[in-house]
């Protein structure tokens, strides 16, 4: 039989051996690098998009819990938090910032001027302060302008089409957001054209979209317009509902709306969006600069309608807007 001594020898040195085990563990999960991503929107209704970086992310070789880390902060709307959740992520040392919306970029840029910050903005990130140039960003920015503000002329248009004769057209946007200006510009100057009158409703929180709507009935809206905010994006299930309930034909940036039961969008893929931005990200936890990497611009924008939201609406879907759908929702 075994003495006491040994059996007391065999378990230290198997403790000791966990012990080692456990540290280089603990040690390996803290050198993981770490991506903070910052949205002003919620994770529910972000999953897609979500799903669609992570996916990227791990076609580059980063899968989240294997060898690469993601610390996500979500404002819920509240655009006044997104300052000290930049901060919180620069504290936990996170090796790169992802953002979505120019706001959202802004406040990461203002917490630091080091670790690289990856965004989706409005159309001049240049104009906003985000970037140098386009071709060389030159700091520690870089990513996608998406040009949604300047295709809310063209959303008319399709709107238009399928609501002949709107004399009233409402525009939801956010005030907190900074392109809203050019978008209440875009389509006053598309509305004078068609001598149709704007309503400009505004909503910075999701308790301001019960109002928002009840206003468009109120002052006889023929149609709506929905603005690309982010913060709009993650309520979409809530503003679909919302024109649904009151009947009011409504144009989305986004095809997420329409798959969602929204009326139609036209714009790029925000799905792809995110898609890009998670390759960058692994581009530049292997060692590319921000700085080098130009400023993406969607090439590609797709017109979507949903068939069974036009029908609840009464409405006829004309065949130049089914002959140039690349997305139809039976």
């Amino acid at each position: 039989m075994r003495s006491d001594r040994m059996k007391r020898r065999e378990f230290v040195t198997l403790l000791g051996g966990a012990l080692a085990w456990s540290s280089k563990a603990n040690a390996q999960q803290r050198t993981l690098p770490v991506i903070g991503f910052l949205s002003a929107g919620s994770p529910g209704s972000f999953k897609r998009l979500v799903d669609a970086f992570r996916g990227a992310l791990s076609d580059s070789g980063f899968v989240e819990g294997r060898n690469v880390a993601i610390e996500y902060r979500w404002a819920e709307g509240q655009t006044a938090r997104l300052g000290e959740m930049a901060d919180d992520l620069v504290r936990h040392r996170v090796s790169l910032i992802v953002t979505g919306g120019t706001v959202t970029a802004r406040a990461a840029q203002a917490a630091t001027s080091t670790i690289p910050i990856l965004f989706i903005s409005g159309p001049d990130p240049v104009r906003d302060g985000l970037v140098s140039s386009l071709s060389r960003p030159g700091g520690n920015l870089t990513g996608l302008a998406i040009y949604t503000s300047d295709l809310m002329p063209k959303r008319l248009e399709f709107l238009n089409k399928l609501v002949p004769g709107a004399r009233t057209i409402a525009l939801l946007v956010n005030p907190t957001d900074i392109a809203h200006a050019v978008e209440v510009q875009n389509i006053g100057d598309a509305t004078r054209i068609n001598k149709q009158q704007i309503v400009v409703l505004m909503a910075r929180s999701e308790g301001d979209l019960e109002s928002a709507f009840s206003s468009a009935v109120t002052q006889r809206a023929d149609g709506l317009l929905i603005s690309a905010n982010p913060f709009f994006t993650s309520l979409r299930a809530h503003l679909i509902a919302l024109a649904t309930r009151h009947a009011i034909p409504t144009a989305y940036p986004w095809r997420e709306y329409v798959e969602d039961g929204g009326l139609v969008s036209y714009g790029p893929s925000i799905t792809e969006a995110y898609q890009l931005i998670g390759r960058y990200a692994a581009r530049i936890l292997k060692g590319d600069s921000p700085s080098i990497l130009p400023v993406q611009i969607p090439k590609t924008f797709e017109l979507s309608i949903n068939l069974k939201a036009a029908k609840t609406l009464g409405l006829s879907v004309p065949r130049t807007i089914l002959a140039a759908a690349a997305n139809v929702v039976e």
